[in-house]
């Protein structure tokens, strides 16, 4: 690994599946450890029925536009093998769910230039489609209908549904271990859910450890919820964060670290989850 920007680093990639796998393989061949432990995941909309009629719809074309707003809303159409037909046009909210897309095999037909939002989304496709469509929207449980409110306000017909609720996945005992003894040396935070289950699964996060925010708005989330962040990635992108990560001097270890035997590292660390894929 010598001379690669990541050489000596361990970092904590939160979530699982494609998209974990994907950030995983370019923290690898940056020279670091990837360790997989996912810290969110995704429980059944309470209105399954409306979601699979949805996608149903959405397979036989139905909708001229899909807009995905988070790499969540990309796990729960890949767990139901669900088919974006030619003509539907896929917009993805920024760089990190359009990998999420790319990933498991959807392609991705516009992503927002600079602001990766709702808000932001909503302007680049209404730039796009000044007469109407139809388009499906699929959002998590809590989310605000920023996107959708402002598609009906400029005359699309816009079916929004509730794809997910997003649930804390309990980090395993290793997990624990490794980010309390400082054997992590930096934590990617992905977007606010992953930074309140952060928060609060590790409350004795080593001053060493760097905990980095996918850009400006995630740090936002970040600190609503408590959590200090000592990078921040100027764009909304996994590249970005990466890189960001790149330009700094691996932590030297804490006190605990270097009480922990020294291991063996692997490509790639897999600390699984108790619900499954996320």
């Amino acid at each position: 690994m010598t001379g690669k920007p990541l050489a000596g680093w361990r970092v904590l990639v939160p979530r699982g599946g494609p998209w974990g796998d994907s950030v995983a393989a370019r923290l690898r061949s940056d020279g670091a450890v990837p360790v997989i432990a996912p810290l969110i995941n995704f429980a059944p909309t309470e209105d399954l029925a409306a979601l699979e009629q949805a996608l149903r719809e959405l397979a036989d074309g139905a909708f001229d536009w899909l807009t995905i707003t988070s790499a969540t809303t990309v796990d729960v159409l890949y767990s139901y093998g669900a088919k974006i037909p030619d003509g539907t046009k896929v917009a993805a909210v920024g760089e990190t769910t359009a990998t999420a897309l790319q990933a498991v095999g959807y392609r991705v037909d516009l992503v927002p230039d600079t602001d990766n939002s709702a808000a932001g989304l909503a302007r680049q496709l209404l730039a796009l489609e000044p007469e109407p469509r139809r388009i499906l929207t699929l959002r998590s449980e809590i989310a605000k209908p920023v996107l959708t409110d402002a598609l009906i306000s400029a005359g699309h017909d816009v079916h929004s549904i509730v794809a997910y609720r997003t649930v804390g996945v309990p980090a395993t005992e290793r997990a624990h271990r490794d980010v309390l003894n400082g054997r992590i040396n930096a934590i990617l935070v992905t977007s606010g859910s992953v930074a309140q289950q952060v928060r609060e699964q590790f409350p004795d996060i080593p001053d060493e450890t760097v905990i980095a925010a996918i850009g400006p708005r995630t740090a936002r989330d970040a600190d609503a919820v408590g959590l200090p962040i000592q990078l921040v990635a100027p764009k909304q992108t996994i590249e970005s964060l990466i890189v960001s990560l790149a330009a700094i001097p691996v932590p030297p270890p804490s006190d605990a670290a270097r009480a922990v035997p020294p291991t063996t590292p692997t490509a790639v660390i897999r600390i699984a989850g108790e619900r499954g894929r996320s």
